[in-house]
C-alpha cells in the first residue's frame, strides 16, 4: 500500500506543517511515512506544495509526486492560476478549502469541499490578519482518505502546538473531520 498525497497552498498557511501533522498522525499507528516539502520564493504569499507518502512498509521513494492519489488545496483561488489536479489519478480525490465544490465537465475526480477558512475563523487561528486553515486541512484529509484516525492526529496535532493555541487547532481539525463525513463528496 503505497498513498501519496500532494498539499498546496500559499506561504504563512502552514502546509509544511499539515504535511508533517499527517506524517506524525499515521507513525503513530504503526505506518510509515514521509513529508517532502516544496517552495520557490520564501515569503508569505507564495506557492508552497508538499508531498505527503504513506505506506505499510519503509517509503524508499523521495521528491514530489507527479501522480497522487489524493490532492488538497488550502487556497482555492490556487486553480485559478495553476493546474492543481494535473497527475491526479483518475478517481482521485480533490479536497478543497471552499464553501462549494467547483463546477467541472470531466468527471474525472472525486471531490470534497471542506470550508477551512470559516473553522480556523471561528477557532480565532489569524495571524496578522490570515487564518491559518491547516488544521482544519488536516482533518479533512485524516477523514476523507482514513489514513489515520481522529485521536492520532489530534495526539500530533497538540504534541506540535502547546497550551491554548493547540486547543484552538485541536478544535479545528475536530471540526473539519466532523464537516468531512456531512459533506457530500461528489464527482467533477
Amino acid at each position: 500500500m503505497l498513498l501519496e498525497i500532494r498539499l498546496y497552498g500559499r506561504g504563512g498557511q502552514g502546509i509544511v506543517t499539515a504535511a508533517e501533522l499527517i506524517v506524525n498522525a499515521v507513525l503513530r499507528e504503526g505506518k510509515w511515512g514521509q513529508s517532502t516539502p516544496y517552495f520557490g520564493a520564501e515569503r508569505r504569499g507564495a506557492t508552497v506544495s508538499a508531498t505527503v507518502r504513506i505506506s505499510d512498509s519503509p517509503v524508499l521513494i523521495h521528491g514530489q509526486s507527479s501522480d497522487p492519489d489524493v490532492v488538497a488545496v488550502f487556497e482555492s483561488n490556487l486553480m485559478k492560476t495553476m493546474d492543481v489536479t494535473a497527475g491526479l489519478k483518475e478517481g482521485g480525490l480533490l479536497i478543497l478549502n471552499a464553501s462549494h465544490a467547483p463546477e467541472s465537465p470531466d468527471g474525472k475526480f472525486r471531490v470534497l469541499t471542506v470550508d477551512a477558512t470559516k473553522i480556523a475563523l471561528n477557532n480565532g487561528l489569524v495571524i496578522s490578519g490570515f487564518p491559518f486553515v491547516n488544521a482544519s486541512m488536516v482533518g479533512a484529509v485524516i477523514r476523507a482518505t482514513g489514513v489515520a484516525s481522529l485521536e492520532s492526529a489530534l495526539q500530533a496535532t497538540a504534541d506540535t502546538w502547546k497550551g491554548e493555541v493547540g486547543e484552538k487547532n485541536c478544535s479545528a481539525l475536530r471540526t473539519a473531520y466532523d464537516l468531512a463525513l456531512l459533506d457530500v463528496t461528489r464527482t467533477i
